[in-house]
């Protein structure tokens, strides 16, 4: 039944994507661009997630998960190095590409090579990342 509901949102998610026009990179792209063709059409599909988010986080409090054991705890609210590192790298790709993971996956139902490539080179990235982690960490821990 999980698999099933998760199938399920995760279409819905990616139909909103598409609709949206978030699988657009120039779209995603004109957004990032506040001093020249600045697209603010991002900020309503933004909000139009984190508004119903929000709102459905607050009724979680004090209740339990019809499809699992109980709900994730929140993270830590420290920013620390790795974060920095890691939202930095992100925000590089994204404005560079105009695509992150979820529209990117919603990319490939229409076809093009540029969702693809990006794709793969996100999975390449996602599997190298755990080593270079570990060797990040060693040669400079974090305080």
């Amino acid at each position: 039944m999980r698999a099933v509901v998760s199938f399920l949102t995760g279409g819905l998610f990616g139909l909103g994507l598409l609709i949206s026009g978030m699988t657009d990179t120039t779209k995603v792209q004109g957004w990032l661009d506040v001093f020249g063709d600045w697209d603010p059409t991002l900020a309503f599909v933004m909000g139009g997630a984190i508004i119903p988010m929000a709102i459905a986080w607050r009724f979680t409090i004090g209740r339990k998960p019809v499809l699992a054991a109980a709900f994730p705890a929140p993270p830590e609210p420290r920013i620390g190095r790795n974060l920095v590192i890691g939202s930095t790298l992100f925000g590089a790709g994204w404005g560079l590409a105009g695509l992150c993971p979820g529209p990117a996956l919603a990319s490939l139902s229409y076809g093009g090579t540029g969702g693809l490539v990006f794709l793969t080179a996100m999975l390449a990235g996602m599997m190298l990342t755990p080593g270079l982690r570990v060797r990040f960490d060693r040669a400079v821990p974090a305080t």
